[in-house]
Formats: C-alpha cells, sequence, structure tokens
C-alpha cells in the first residue's frame, strides 16, 4: 500500500509560491490501479516523486509497505558514462535480481542492438526513453508508475511490445499514471482522481474524475 498523509508541498518559482499538494491524504490499494487527470503545470511529476521517494513533502508523512517503481523516464540511476549492459546488470544487484535475466530481457526489449554496448551517453533522447522504460518493467515492483504514459518513440516495435507487457502486468501489478489527457488513461486504470488547486479529488471511475476535469479545465 502507498499512503499519502495530511500531505503538502510547494515551492517559491520566485514571484510566488506554487501549491502542489495542500494537506491532502490518500492511499493507493495494491490490486487497484488509478489514474490522476492533472492541467499541465499542476505538479503531476512532482506528485509522482514523491511517490517513488525522490522528492520529500514540507508536511506530512508518506507511507509505502510495498516495493515502488521508480517513474517511468527517470533516468538519475543510471550512468550515461556506461553501457546499458553494465548500467542494467548494476541496477539488478541492487535490487537482490539476477543480472544475466535483466540484461537479456531489457536487451530483448530495447531492441538497440551493437548500441545496447555503447555509452548511455550517445544516445538519442527516444534510445534513451527505450532503455528507461525496459528497465523498469525487468525489475519487479508491486506498484508502476508511469508520468504521461508510453514513453516518446517512433519505434512501433518497441511500442507493440513494452504495451502488450505493461498491459500484462496490470493483471499482477498496481499501476498509478498521470496526465494531463484523459485518452492516455484508459487503457491503465478504473478508478481515477483530479488533482487540482493542491487537492485530490477522487472517485470510484474515469468518468466521473473526467466529468469534473472537463469543468475546470475548459470553464
Amino acid at each position: 500500500m502507498l499512503e499519502f498523509v495530511n500531505v503538502s508541498k510547494s515551492f517559491w518559482t520566485g514571484t510566488q509560491r506554487k501549491v502542489i499538494l495542500d494537506g491532502v491524504s490518500f492511499r493507493v490499494e495494491l490490486g487497484r490501479s488509478m489514474g490522476i487527470l492533472a492541467p499541465n503545470g499542476t505538479g503531476k511529476t512532482t506528485l509522482i516523486n514523491m511517490m517513488a521517494g525522490l522528492e520529500k513533502p514540507d508536511e506530512g508523512e508518506i507511507r509505502r509497505s510495498c516495493n515502488i517503481s521508480f517513474p517511468l523516464g527517470f533516468m538519475g540511476g543510471v550512468v550515461s558514462k556506461v553501457s546499458a549492459m553494465e548500467n542494467c546488470r548494476y541496477i539488478a544487484k541492487l535490487y537482490g535480481l539476477d543480472p544475466d535475466y535483466v540484461e537479456a530481457f531489457c536487451r530483448w526489449l530495447c531492441g538497440l542492438e551493437e548500441y545496447f554496448d555503447q555509452p548511455l551517453g550517445t544516445y538519442s533522447a527516444g534510445m534513451r526513453a527505450r532503455f528507461a522504460f525496459s528497465l523498469m518493467l525487468a525489475l519487479d515492483f508491486d506498484i508502476y508508475l508511469i508520468d504521461e504514459g508510453m514513453p516518446s518513440t517512433t519505434d512501433a516495435e518497441f511500442n507493440r511490445k513494452a504495451g502488450a507487457i505493461l498491459q500484462e502486468r496490470l493483471r499482477t501489478t498496481t499501476i498509478v499514471i498521470v496526465s494531463h489527457q484523459p485518452q492516455t488513461l484508459e487503457k491503465f486504470a478504473r478508478s481515477a482522481a483530479v488533482l487540482m488547486n493542491g487537492q485530490l479529488y477522487q472517485f470510484d471511475s474515469l468518468e466521473e474524475a473526467k466529468r469534473l476535469y472537463d469543468y475546470e479545465t475548459q470553464s
């Protein structure tokens, strides 16, 4: 379970204080994937980073009683000077997994061929996105965190394979996905919430969340 208890978070922008969360409490139960709708600029990425433990709240408590992934696309745990092969074997050891399996899985899913053995610093943005998503799927988490859905890549074969694996994971794991587009959430979550004005409004269905989101963003 992942639980926020009276959590507040804000930033000083230089001219005003930007409130992301204002005394918010909610929980993500295992087996119940959640989609979170949030307009651009309201703190989607900050919220996901707080769930992963990459950012701390100003006030309140975040409780984690399960294995939670790093956010999709987060590359802070990898080293650009070494290859994808070396990175995934090192990270596999950190998580207590078989390095041979993690390397083989990432090598197959990425489809980077000879680039897999070259430094990440030589990769394009799309290649780095493919590696990050492959690494996340290779590791064993109870909750997967996704910011804005699939990685930005034009590789149709990667999109097909990664999408199929993610759909399969929905049967046994929990996904939290945040996006400013309701259609992005439809494939991954039934329950949903809306992040707006420092509050998180939870609903039993995506349709209910969409009604509030559409009203607030179009008014």
